[in-house]
């Protein structure tokens, strides 16, 4: 009987004190650097979020949430029409940080952070880009994306402020437009090739038709150079230089026949080739 009694003390003593271990362990929670926790006792989430380091909590009744408040990065599309009317398609890469001191409030509007990527960050980041698009012309959207950029992150910025999430940066990984904008810009660039050429061959001919000028010009000058020059002797020496070109582009070939002037008349010289004579008959 007494061994019995004290196996019965033993049993409760070591369930006694396994209830006490593992109240002990259940009534602390531990909080890491990066991390903020939500406090929930009964179901009921109570103010104040749990930075890092060690903190109470009630045993059994008592739950920690844990969220992530280090940047994280979420890929984000986004569709929106533009001020004339073309359909621009995007997508951006979203760095951002749940605000420590805010994380109570994200559990009790939002949950956990898959919703509230799905139910705000999402939404709002297409509603952003609805504001940057209508702003601009879609040529505009091209030539202007720096400041399509800023009124894109300025609006999420602003919208996502007040769920306790901030933005740090923003990157358009892919910025694209509809088929016909494309045709359009494609056809546009082409009849712009193409009126370059066409500008190109004008002023090329121009140059050309100047060049021929100038050098009828100079020709002429030359000529009437030439024949001042030469007037004084009456003539003659222009007559016979143009007779020894003619010779030249004939060939250079040696006369039979050399007909000469007489001294005062300095006529050019007369030249033939009886071989030429021969073939006529």
């Amino acid at each position: 009987m007494k061994n019995q009694q004290q196996s019965l003390q033993t049993v409760i003593l070591a369930t006694v004190s396994s209830l006490i271990l593992l109240i002990g362990f259940n009534s602390f929670v531990i909080i890491n650097p990066g991390q903020a926790g939500v406090i929930s006792i009964l179901g009921k989430a109570r103010d104040g979020a749990l930075l890092e380091g060690i903190h109470f909590k009630p045993p059994l009744v008592s739950q920690v949430d844990i969220y992530d408040v280090t940047v994280q990065k979420f890929e984000v599309p986004a569709q929106s029409s533009t001020k004339d009317l073309q359909q621009l398609s995007a997508s951006f890469a979203i760095n951002f940080r749940l605000d420590p001191m805010l994380v109570v409030k994200i559990r009790r509007e939002q949950g956990t952070l898959q919703n509230l990527v799905a139910k705000v960050i999402a939404p709002q980041t297409q509603e952003s880009f609805k504001i940057a698009a209508a702003r601009r012309t879609v040529e505009e959207a091209i030539t202007q994306r720096e400041e399509l950029k800023a009124d894109f992150d300025n609006a999420l910025g602003s919208r996502l402020d007040k769920y306790g999430i901030i933005v740090l940066d923003t990157s358009v990984i892919d910025l694209t437009f509809s088929p016909e904008f494309a045709k359009a810009v494609e056809e546009k660039q082409i009849a712009e090739q193409k009126a370059q050429r066409a500008v190109y061959i004008a002023e090329e001919a121009e140059q050309e038709a100047q060049a021929y000028i100038n050098r009828a010009k100079g020709k002429a000058e030359a000529q009437k150079l030439l024949a001042e020059t030469l007037k004084a002797q009456g003539g003659e020496l222009v007559l016979q230089k143009e007779a020894i070109e003619a010779w030249k582009a004939g060939g250079s070939q040696m006369p039979k026949v050399l007909i000469m002037g007489n001294e005062k008349s300095q006529k050019p010289p007369f030249i033939f080739n009886l071989d030429n004579l021969d073939e006529n008959q």
